[in-house]
């Protein structure tokens, strides 16, 4: 396997569908060596949850049957695909049309293969499965429901066949990491919602050149140390947990660190000893490369030996450093870093790896990131004396690396050039550099291959060229000696690959809490962020909650509150534009995202209800590329969140039925808010429309609040303070079209008009009050017990509230 280099994608995706709109996913992770297989049926005719795992997993290639031999529905999912993704590179013309098409569509540079239908087996799924995974198969599900779930397998298959032919490969047996149907056992939030909230990448990306410009929630977190560590933050965004016992052992890891300077600062320290590309490493361990015996394909050879040998030297590297961890983690209290403690730092495998590899690998060995210093690591990785081809080659490799040095000695005395500089780089080898400002006229006829970068000169000479190839050469014939000697080596590291996993998914777990959570937290004044508390049915209340990512850039945020339970379980936010409603619609869905991947919120207090699936309908214009208005975009992601919401949603809805004529707009508002309020989720609705007001006078689940705004010489003076009630500005927009010149006449004439709509609007609501008093009373009633029921008072401080609330009742 050939290193990726980087934080880019590297997930191989498989998808297959039915007639019956079942769909059937398989991403195979090249980094990590993992596999995540999901089933499920789409409730939605635009896709929105493969739309939503394609954007979850980024992938590099994707692989579908083709269009001919299935049915319409599958035609429907490839379009999707073509959509989904700009730019692909199409290999077979005949391909299914609606995931296809999603693929085209939204991603650049994804390679779309058509696989036979035969590749996609389910038998033969099954049985890679159960191979292949390092669990049992009765461990992930699949053992008794594996007829069930026959489309994931055998998207598993199509993946693993493609893969292992593509990178001449062999998966090796009980390596892989295998999850099912991970995406659901996480909060789902759907691609559009992703976008919304600026969750990975903000709406204006040239913003993100300084720090005082507004950056994603992913932006603000990265400080993330190594490429596993990063990805497994993306990956917790975008699915947050579920689960609250490992969210509660997240924050108690928090605590810990936060209360315990030395544990963090001692953390920090020894997690820069591990190499950032740790997580990498494991991939050529669980992947046996195939024999290569052509002899054109020797440099390939040498390549992939090399990147072998590289690895080995990587887990020397890490495996040296467990110790220092088992050090600082010794006496930690919390279940998380205790257990990582118990399963790592004590686990005698990591010993018997580092002795084996002591037995072979030189002890001075150590993982480098300058190239050359790499490459002379690499070479002399394996100790002197095991093979006497390998100390043959290291010697030709010393005498021509010392013969180019010297030769660039003799270039700098001869030609005048002190500042002559000899530098290496992986592919092109050794080459000099030149300071422009050190050149008198023209430079000798000697050197060759001359390129200007910046103010420096890079060139080379025929003499060194020649002692280039024969250094190149001779490191490859090292790589491939090297390999050889490693063989035993492999063979045995691969029996314990399975600690190998955990060792790379704890680095990536605490590099994600100490690196990034902590380190965030630790940079905020005392108290601005504070620990989210958890129940299974109770409300969601924020006390002072601000924008995590707004309140960097504004010293001046002000907080607000938000109260849902399920006896108010819809609030609606009106206020002018401007006022922050959109803004406070974030603000909430990004503190219950924090709060769920296991992060303190900014916040003076918070308790929440664990959210499964989180819906957001914020802003929308024409898409004029798949011929949908701005209302036929509203009412398709409205659709959308209708089909699929659950009792424990998180509902936000901006601004619904503005871009059609008012009445219908107005209609389709109430219809939604009424829809909604039969559920038992939480719904933030925002809107202008003041008559949606009316629906709090008709249900007792609803509470209305506005944000707060001054009127100061027929100007708005905007407090983004939320208050109870709704707006106190009446006709605001008649204030806005004065001021921007409007005739006084037809300002009058408009007023009149209001005036009157007003006044029936009033009546109206006076009758709803009286007719919906005695309901409303019985609901307030309930929605205090309810707090009562969730709240961590004493015993007499909730006999007191319940003395309280009965004497209240009884009075009224």
């Amino acid at each position: 396997m050939e290193d990726d280099g980087g934080e880019s994608s590297s997930f191989v995706v498989g998808i297959i569908e039915n007639r019956a709109k079942e769909v059937g996913l398989a991403a195979f992770d090249l980094r990590s060596a993992s596999l995540h297989l999901s089933q499920y049926i789409e409730t939605s005719s635009s896709y929105q949850n493969t739309k939503t795992l394609l954007h979850f997993y980024d992938p590099i290639v994707i692989i579908l049957p083709p269009n001919k031999l299935v049915s319409n529905c599958s035609a429907a999912v490839t379009e999707l695909v073509d959509r989904f993704y700009g730019s692909v590179k199409k290999l077979v013309s005949n391909c299914s049309a609606a995931v296809t098409e999603l693929v085209d569509r939204f991603y650049g540079s994804v390679k779309k293969v058509v696989l036979a239908r035969g590749c996609f087996d389910d038998t033969k799924g099954a049985i890679l499965i159960k191979n292949l995974a390092a669990k049992e198969p009765s461990a992930l599900g699949l053992d008794t429901y594996y007829k069930q779930y026959y489309l994931c397998l055998a998207a598993a298959a199509a993946t693993l066949k493609w893969t292992e032919a593509e990178k001449g490969i062999v998966v090796t047996n009980h390596s892989l990491l295998v999850t099912f149907n991970g995406s659901f056992d996480h909060m789902n939030i759907d691609a559009t919602s992703v976008h919304n909230l600026e969750i990975i990448e903000p709406f204006h990306s040239t913003l993100l050149g300084t720090s005082k410009q507004k950056r994603s929630l992913f932006h603000m977190l990265k400080t993330t140390k190594t490429i596993g560590g990063t990805r497994l933050l993306r990956a917790n965004l975008l699915q947050p947990l579920k689960d609250i016992e490992t969210i509660n052992a997240r924050l108690d890891c928090l605590d810990e660190l936060m209360s315990n300077e030395q544990l963090f600062f001692g953390l920090c320290q020894i997690l820069r000893k591990f190499p950032k590309e740790t997580d990498r490493v494991l991939c050529h361990f669980c992947f046996k490369p195939k024999k290569v015996i052509a002899e054109g394909l020797a440099i390939e050879r040498a390549k992939k030996s090399q990147v072998l040998v590289s690895s080995v030297i990587l887990l020397k590297t890490a495996l040296d450093a467990l110790p220092l961890l088992s050090k600082v983690l010794k006496d930690a209290k919390s279940s998380l870093l205790s257990n990582i403690y118990k399963s790592v730092c004590e686990n005698e495998k990591y010993d018997l790896i580092k002795k084996r590899i002591g037995e072979v690998i030189d002890e001075d060995v150590l993982h480098a990131r300058v190239p050359f210093v790499a490459c002379t690591q690499q070479c002399f990785a394996v100790k002197a004396g095991i093979d006497g081809l390998l100390d043959i080659s290291r010697r030709s490799f010393c005498e021509t690396s010392e013969a180019i040095h010297n030769l660039a000695n003799n270039y700098r005395e001869d030609f005048k050039l002190p500042n002559l500089k000899l530098t290496f780089k992986n592919r092109q080898g050794f080459h000099f550099v030149i300071p422009q400002k050190n050149i008198q006229g023209k430079l000798p006829s000697k050197f060759i291959q001359v390129v200007k970068h910046g103010n420096n000169i890079h060139c080379s000479t025929l003499e060194l060229a020649s002692l280039n190839a024969r250094n190149k050469s001779a490191a490859a014939e090292c790589y491939t000696r090297t390999e050889v000697c490693l063989e035993e080596l492999m063979d045995n590291i691969r029996e314990n690959v399975s600690v190998l996993t955990l060792l790379a998914e704890v680095l990536c777990l605490l590099d994600m809490i100490v690196n990034s959570f902590a380190h965030m937290i630790s940079t905020k004044p005392v108290d601005r962020y504070t620990r989210p508390e958890f129940t299974e049915n109770g409300p969601l209340a924020i006390d002072s909650g601000r924008h995590p990512i707004l309140e960097s850039i504004h010293n001046d945020f002000v907080a607000n509150n938000i109260f849902l339970s399920e006896a108010s379980n819809m609030v609606i936010v009106m206020g002018p534009n401007m006022s922050g409603k959109s803004t406070y619609l974030q603000q909430v869905c990004l503190i219950v995202i924090l709060a769920q991947v296991g992060c303190y919120v900014p916040a003076r207090f918070s308790t929440l209800r664990v959210v499964d699936r989180m819906f957001t309908r914020m802003g929308a214009v024409d898409n004029l590329e798949s011929n949908s208005s701005t209302f036929m975009t509203e009412m398709k992601e409205t659709a959308f969140i209708m089909q699929n919401v659950s009792r424990r949603s998180l509902i936000v809805m901006d601004e619904l039925g503005r871009a059609t004529s008012s009445t219908d707009g107005f209609a389709m508002a109430w219809s939604c808010c009424e829809h909604l309020l039969s559920l038992k989720a939480y719904t933030i609705f925002a809107s202008h429309m003041e008559n949606i007001s009316e629906l709090a006078t008709i249900y007792p689940n609803v509470k209305i609040l506005h944000f707060h705004v001054d009127l100061k010489n027929n100007h708005l003076d905007f407090k983004f303070e939320l208050k109870e009630g709704t707006t106190r500005i009446p006709h605001y927009g008649l204030l806005l079209a004065e001021v921007a010149g409007v005739p006084s006449s037809v300002i009058e004439t408009a007023r009149t008009i209001t005036s009157r709509i007003a006044e029936k609007e009033e009546k109206r609501m006076e009758v709803n009050c009286i007719q919906h008093y005695s309901i409303q009373r019985v609901y307030h009633a309930a929605q205090r017990l309810l707090c009562l029921k969730y709240c961590n008072q004493d015993e007499d401080t909730i006999r007191q509230a319940l003395r309280n609330l009965k004497e209240t009742c009884t009075n009224h």
